[in-house]
């Protein structure tokens, strides 16, 4: 059965730093390109970054460009979400996703994580 679980979350002061995992099973987790996605309160879903199933393309939303580092282990079976630079405006649900078979043709998720909290504030 597919699992993705997001860990790391918590509160955290501007100008801080957290580091998100995902935790995934179930399937071959290197064969897969995976994203993370957020929600802010009262928001809709924001794409902020993703890689590809061996880590050697990534890409990130204008809004984390520089700050936020996505990486994975495929050893491991894990995502993570280096968080760097942290702002008030990145408190968020982060959602952890894995990408369908076709993703850089369609864009389209087909396993969510749970998510977890990232609460920047003083």
């Amino acid at each position: 059965q597919v699992q993705l679980v997001e860990s790391g979350g918590g509160l955290v002061q501007p100008g801080g730093s957290l580091r998100l995992s995902c935790a995934a099973s179930g399937f071959t987790f290197s064969n897969y390109a995976t994203s993370w996605v957020r929600q802010a309160p009262g928001k809709g879903l924001e794409w902020i970054s993703d890689i590809n199933s061996d880590g050697g393309r990534k890409y990130y939303a204008d809004s984390v460009k520089g700050r936020f580092t996505i990486s994975r282990d495929n050893a491991k079976n894990t995502l993570y979400l280096q968080m760097n630079s942290l702002k008030p405006e990145d408190t968020a649900v982060y959602y952890c996703a894995r990408g369908s078979g076709s993703y850089y043709v369609t864009f389209q998720y087909d396993y969510w994580g749970q998510g977890t909290q990232v609460t920047v504030s003083s």
